[in-house]
């Protein structure tokens, strides 16, 4: 079995539903749900003039490779309403595996650990909630040193419902 950090992040539609309905499903088609950090609000990260997204980070545990674990995400981002038109354009729904395990994965279709993590604040917050001591494996740093060292300056806080 091998473990599994996923990050949600929904910016169009009814965004806190998007993201329930899309931790049900990963959690029937992927994997077991271990851990699941609350939900923040944060700006658009890398461009201007969309509305606010609601970020979550996910454990799961499963018996999945994570090529077969991003054609599964994938599959539910586009249930969901996902369609990709832009880069980091907005979306109803985006899914990204951020850790598989402690593995590097560089393929043309998957970089894991994901390249942005140690950039985006609106990750490493929810992922500080659940895995502070994580190590990430390319950089050998924990979750809390890479966010302790993020230079973000974008507005990302606890979501109240």
């Amino acid at each position: 079995m091998s473990l599994v950090y996923l990050q949600l992040g929904s910016n169009l539609g009814d965004r806190l539903s998007i993201l329930n309905t899309a931790v049900s499903k990963i959690s029937t088609q992927v994997g077991d749900l271990l851990l699941l950090s609350k939900i923040y609000q944060s700006s658009p990260w890398g461009v201007e003039g969309q509305g606010d997204f609601l970020n979550q980070v996910i454990l799961i545990e499963s018996s999945y490779s994570a090529k077969l674990i991003l054609e599964i995400i994938l599959n539910i981002e586009k249930e969901l309403g996902r369609v990709r038109i832009e880069k980091w354009g907005e979306r109803v729904i985006d899914i990204d595996i951020l850790f598989y395990n402690d593995e590097i994965i560089e393929a043309s279709d998957l970089c894991v650990p994901h390249k942005y993590i140690s950039k985006r604040k609106f990750v490493l917050l929810p992922l500080n909630e659940i895995a502070p001591n994580f190590i990430h494996p390319k950089y050998d740093k924990t979750i809390t040193q890479l966010l302790e060292e993020c230079l973000d300056e974008e507005s990302v806080m606890i979501y109240e419902v």
